[in-house]
């Protein structure tokens, strides 16, 4: 007897009319400049423009929507290093509910600000010290919350799924769809979708360097933990995928490929001077990942999820300054 997936295309397709008119349907980039360098026709899907810069407003709206009255009323916790945390406190705010979010101490400043901006009050932690979703989860009973963790829940899963279902709907035919991996919760729903709807389509995550637990755990054919990693990529610094999109993702991904901070910044750099478009660097691994020939065999159409834009203009500076120490 088959097993139902934790999150199917309809759920996904459900997500999407929840969305509609709410979460911006992002625009779709091209770049005949990017198409020579890399030798493929790209199709970047910019949730740098969404709602609260990133995808996760998608994923954080749909799961709070499908709350009960009385669980909006108590409010909802979650933990998360900057974007599901501006996700949460603006789609609590839309919706009428309130929200307590876990960021880690060293969050960037940037996000820290415009989650208590949104409307939430945060608790801070330290990272490399403390576990988050035990925290979290404490957090959460104590307050008598309704905990929306930033990956590991079908209806966060479903919410991000619409991204590719929007890409594949405004870009027709892709071979290959290249996705940022964190926790996994983007590329889960960004495969069932795209594999739904082109069956024949490749799936390939792209992590940091130091934080390959996805890669390690795809192969391993088992969660893998790994130190928490200290990389510029802030969104992707986990050290185990989640049990949900582990499940989804050794089903869906076809391969997981890794990016130095040096191409992740060269990238940004790239797509800050050539596409006009400001991406943090979680948002910028993919695109990273084809410019650096990261990816073998490279089909003819790719689409890439640049999946967030979210970095202060100093660290920006910082970031693309120490990349290229020859420039002005």
């Amino acid at each position: 007897m088959a097993t139902v997936p934790p999150v199917t295309f309809d759920d996904i397709r459900e997500a999407a009319v929840r969305l509609k008119g709410i979460a911006h349907r992002t625009p779709v980039l091209t770049s005949r400049t990017l198409d020579s360098l890399v030798g493929a026709e790209v199709f970047i899907k910019c949730e740098n423009f969404q709602r609260i810069g990133a995808f996760k407003f998608r994923g954080a709206y749909n799961a709070i929507s499908r709350l009960t009255d009385e669980q909006r009323a108590k409010g909802v916790a979650a933990y998360s290093s900057g974007n599901h945390a501006q996700a949460i406190a603006l789609a609590a705010r839309e919706l009428g509910t309130t929200a307590v979010i876990l960021m880690p101490e060293d969050a960037p400043r940037s996000k820290l600000e415009a989650t208590a901006g949104y409307g939430a009050e945060i608790v801070t932690y330290d990272r490399y010290a403390q576990d988050r979703s035990a925290l979290g989860e404490s957090l959460a009973k104590d307050l008598g919350l309704a905990l929306i963790p930033p990956y590991d829940h079908p209806h966060v899963i479903a919410g991000q799924g619409t991204a590719a279902l929007e890409l594949v709907e405004d870009t027709g035919e892709l071979d290959a769809l290249v996705v940022p991996v964190g926790g996994g919760g983007l590329i889960a729903g960004s495969a069932t979708a795209a594999k739904a709807l082109l069956p024949g389509i490749r799936i390939i995550g792209v992590e940091p360097e130091a934080g390959d637990d996805t890669k390690r755990s795809l192969e391993s054919g088992r969660r893998v933990a790994v130190p928490v990693p200290r990389t510029i990529a802030d969104g992707q610094a986990l050290a185990t995928p989640g049990e949900i999109t582990f499940e989804v993702n050794r089903r869906l991904v076809d391969a997981v490929e890794l990016v130095s901070d040096e191409e992740i910044v060269r990238a940004m750099r790239f797509a800050f001077e050539r596409l006009k478009i400001v991406l943090e660097p979680s948002g910028a691994s993919g695109l990273a990942a084809l410019l650096a020939g990261r990816v073998e065999n490279l089909p003819r159409r790719v689409g890439v999820i640049a999946s967030g834009g979210n970095v202060d203009t100093e660290r920006f500076a910082d970031l693309v300054r120490a990349g290229n120490p020859g420039d002005d």
